[in-house]
């Protein structure tokens, strides 16, 4: 719950200071969507807290059940590759600036935000049309997500579904921010230009994100392979426990945001081969 605290008003603040003080539209549009999905998958957290708060018995009915469960997933997928846009943006910014000058940064940023929450509308139509919630008579409880039938053909595509989902959303996202990280890291200790803090607050941000996600990544993967192999769930308790973990950066992407602006200027000047300074907004 402290996540829920913490993480909820700290979103929304940067919601208002992003809407109310734009000054670069591209970050912004950036920024904008992942503390959106960030709400999102916050205020879903909520209803799963609730759910194992009370010994994983779910009161609240299929249709919510589905719906918590589709907004959960769909925004953590969400929130994983439009980091990983950002990433990229950096990277782009930072490596390619001569290339990343003549983008229409505005409309190359609003088509990729467009792509990512179309991506969410797919990612969340199987977990909205496949029955969640069932009856445990051993347990004595309603299971939300927890126990589903898997010699169902709904529940067979489900399950293969989210394998694809863990794979392009989780594992590849992933990667690229790995890449794009040390990249980064590499052409900014090979600039002339001292940027001391703003590597040290890049660092900082890499460790958690990969904290947060290489476990939830991994571990999703091979939950839903061994589940669509063999049917057994020997992971499913370190799966919970990745996932809750992963849900740790959408508490702390307000934090990031304000680090990274306070450790770098708006502007990033590099020597070109005339000897003039190119400034690129990173």
């Amino acid at each position: 719950m402290m996540l829920v605290i913490f993480g909820i008003p700290g979103n929304i603040t940067i919601l208002c200071l992003l809407i109310t003080k734009i000054r670069k539209v591209s970050s912004a549009i950036l920024y904008c969507s992942l503390a959106v999905s960030d709400l999102f998958l916050l205020v879903s957290l909520i209803f799963k807290a609730h759910y194992h708060l009370h010994g994983n018995h779910w009161v609240l009915g299929e249709a919510a059940c589905r719906v918590v469960t589709a907004c959960f997933y769909g925004n953590l997928y969400c929130s994983a590759l439009t980091l990983a846009c950002i990433a990229v943006k950096r990277y782009m910014a930072v490596v390619h600036p001569f290339m990343y000058k003549r983008l229409p940064k505005v409309r190359c940023t609003a088509w990729v935000v467009l792509a990512i929450w179309g991506v969410f509308g797919a990612s969340i139509v199987p977990e909205l049309l496949v029955r969640q919630s069932f009856w445990v008579p051993q347990l004595n409880h309603t299971t939300c997500h927890d126990v589903m039938p898997l010699d169902s053909n709904s529940h067979a595509f489900l399950l293969f579904s989210n394998l694809i989902l863990a794979v392009l959303c989780l594992l590849v996202p992933m990667v690229v921010t790995v890449v794009c990280f040390i990249q980064i890291l590499r052409a900014l200790n090979q600039s002339h230009h001292d940027w001391a803090m703003y590597i040290r607050s890049c660092s900082l941000v890499f460790t958690i994100f990969m904290v947060s996600f290489l476990p939830a990544g991994v571990l999703h993967f091979l939950h839903y392979v061994q589940l669509f192999v063999n049917g057994t769930e020997s992971l499913y308790v370190y799966f919970n426990m990745a996932v809750c973990l992963c849900c740790l950066h959408a508490c702390l992407d307000p934090f990031f945001f304000v680090l990274m602006s306070k450790s770098a200027s708006s502007k990033l000047y590099l020597l070109t081969f005339k000897g003039k300074k190119l400034s690129i907004s990173i």
